[in-house]
């Protein structure tokens, strides 16, 4: 590179006078978070899962009067169910089954849970009743929140809940966080 001439100069100085600098605003904006980023169809895939949970055949109703109900994915530690059983883990929301009919309870039970995970709850609790009403059939809405809850993706755990929260009447249910 070679040196610029004493004409150079003062060219560009003459070019340049009254001229001056801008106000400079920074790029980057600083302490404020980056967003979280969002999957686009997420919500349309989650609401497809739900959806298809909710088909229930009569071979999967096969549940008593009585019974305790537990499940849990693969990979979830006896810990984690032991905290469960004994209600160590707050309920963040509820939702009260009793009543409807088994259409009414699939309907109420995903937009439930649709809600719950847009919320992004970890505990939730369904109380689904005994079905002491329900004669010969057995406890029905029961046996459907036991399908539907297996086969929703989001769920990774639920067992019946404790006597002073509805006892067989009732479950708590553990989502992915």
């Amino acid at each position: 590179m070679r040196k610029p001439s004493e004409d150079d100069i003062r060219a560009f100085r003459d070019a340049v006078k009254g001229t001056r600098p801008l106000s400079a605003t920074p790029r980057v904006r600083p302490n404020r978070p980056k967003p979280k980023p969002r999957a686009r169809f997420r919500r349309l895939g989650e609401a497809e899962v739900l959806e298809d949970s909710l088909q229930l055949s009569p071979i999967d109703l096969e549940v008593e009067f009585g019974e305790e109900l537990t499940y849990r994915r693969s990979g979830i530690q006896d810990a984690v169910m032991r905290r469960l059983r004994r209600g160590y883990y707050r309920v963040e929301s509820e939702l009260d089954l009793h009543g409807l009919t088994v259409p009414e309870a699939k309907s109420a039970m995903r937009d439930f849970l649709a809600r719950a995970i847009a919320r992004q709850c970890r505990c939730v609790r369904v109380i689904h009743g005994k079905g002491l009403g329900s004669g010969p059939r057995g406890p029905v809405i029961k046996q459907a929140v036991n399908v539907i809850l297996q086969r929703t993706d989001p769920v990774v755990a639920f067992c019946t809940a404790r006597p002073v929260d509805g006892g067989t009447g009732a479950i708590y249910v553990l989502l992915k966080s």
